[in-house]
């Protein structure tokens, strides 16, 4: 009986290391997708491999502008640890903002940073501001990119509270896309949540 306290005991203090993860999203390639499974309306928003801040600006009319909401050091979520190869615990940057058209949010973009992409000339991707990073990466002739990945994100889930702040109602779910992109072979990952005011495409 007591060894079996014991075992009780060691569990008891060593939960699953997936615990405090269990409400991330699923983040899946298009191959791995059931047919219909994405909305016909957001999927040509979710597969271009364009830069999305080119095609904000040319849907949107009207000003279009990015708000900083959070940059700083913090740690990754642990799919985008496994994502970046980034060791347990360790820190990066992260940088979260809205995209705006016509003072409404179309995009909640949230990029995690590794300490060692931020060496050599892309350090200024650590002050940006409110400029907007697409503009940097498309603009870059060593950028690569990473398949995409697509998730919904559902009430409850990470991100789902952060990238909803703002809107007068909360939907029921919403869709990301993210992608690792390279600049002289230095990753940083990109995940980019489309916001129910977003045009619809048909």
């Amino acid at each position: 009986m007591r060894a079996r306290r014991n075992r009780l005991a060691v569990t008891h203090q060593h939960p699953s290391r997936f615990g405090q993860h269990a409400f991330e999203p699923i983040w899946r390639a298009e191959r791995y997708l059931f047919s219909g499974q994405v909305p016909d309306e957001i999927a040509p928003w979710l597969f271009d491999a364009n830069s999305l801040t080119a095609r904000i600006i040319a849907a949107c009319h009207g000003p279009f502008r990015v708000e900083v909401i959070a940059q700083g050091w913090q740690r990754p979520m642990l799919n985008e640890e496994q994502c970046l190869k980034i060791r347990a615990g360790r820190h990066a940057l992260i940088r979260q903002v809205y995209l705006y058209c016509n003072n409404t949010p179309w995009v909640f973009a949230r990029t995690v940073i590794p300490h060692t992409t931020l060496h050599g000339k892309e350090k200024h991707l650590a002050h940006l501001q409110n400029k907007p990073l697409g503009a940097v990466l498309f603009a870059e002739p060593t950028m690569r990119r990473s398949e995409v990945e697509v998730a919904e994100i559902k009430h409850g889930q990470r991100l789902f509270h952060t990238a909803t702040a703002k809107l007068a109602y909360n939907p029921t779910a919403i869709w990301g896309r993210r992608s690792v992109f390279y600049l002289h072979d230095k990753p940083l990952l990109v995940s980019e949540i489309f916001l129910p005011d977003i045009p619809k495409v048909k």
